[in-house]
């Protein structure tokens, strides 16, 4: 098999095991453009970045129906080179990252649909808003602030152990702080688990799952 097919017959064997309702974020950061273009040849619109530069020349060389997801740590001065076209931004970490995307989308008179990433892992590495944090900023979003972002769910990595029972408890506590901020606002997205962990986190309520290797192979 030539590599397209392998990537195609990746991309349908995890497309075969995700529920109708889960949405796949196909995270296709390193991965050059033909890699990129074999999956989405095979049917999957919605890919998953995490670095600016190289999102941007990927936007740039590829079908434009793709809908762009940044899902990396996101600096506040480079928000102006997705503005235009990013679909959603998932990795929303602070009040002022969120106050720039809200002034970038104006600039392009957009609204930026986001994810509010919250910190449920212990690992120190891994960073996201504290659950009072995230209380907060949704509160202001609800009072009106940040008019050109939609605030369509939350995010959360969890720690990288075999322990499934600790991963299993960290999506579960980010279900409940999605379940009590859509009591507020309903909200359509709760992003968990990866490749290593996305069977774990869809029995944990998630409805959107960021998955690489599984389908690109293991990074270089």
């Amino acid at each position: 098999m030539n590599n397209a097919e392998i990537l195609r017959e990746n991309y349908h064997k995890i497309i075969e095991q995700l529920p109708v309702d889960v949405q796949l974020v196909a995270v296709s950061k390193t991965n050059p453009i033909q890699a990129i273009q074999a999956v989405y040849d095979a049917g999957q619109r919605v890919f998953g970045e995490n670095k600016v530069q190289e999102l941007v020349g990927k936007y740039a060389a590829l079908p434009k129906d793709i809908q762009w997801h940044l899902i990396g740590h996101l600096q506040r001065n480079k928000v102006k080179y997705i503005a235009e076209f990013i679909d959603t931004i998932q990795s929303v970490d602070s009040e002022k990252l969120l106050e720039e995307i809200n002034t970038q989308a104006i600039k392009y008179n957009r609204v930026i649909k986001v994810l509010l990433q919250v910190k449920i892992a212990e690992e120190e590495t891994k960073s996201g808003l504290e659950l009072h944090e995230a209380k907060e900023l949704f509160q202001r979003y609800l009072q009106g602030d940040f008019c050109n972002v939609e605030i369509t769910g939350l995010m959360g990595m969890a720690t990288f152990t075999q322990q499934k029972e600790q991963v299993a408890k960290e999506f579960s506590y980010l279900k409940q702080l999605f379940d009590q901020l859509s009591a507020k606002k309903k909200l359509s997205t709760l992003s968990m688990g990866m490749s290593d962990d996305y069977q774990i986190a869809i029995a944990c309520g998630a409805n959107s799952v960021r998955i690489g290797s599984a389908i690109f192979g293991e990074r270089k």
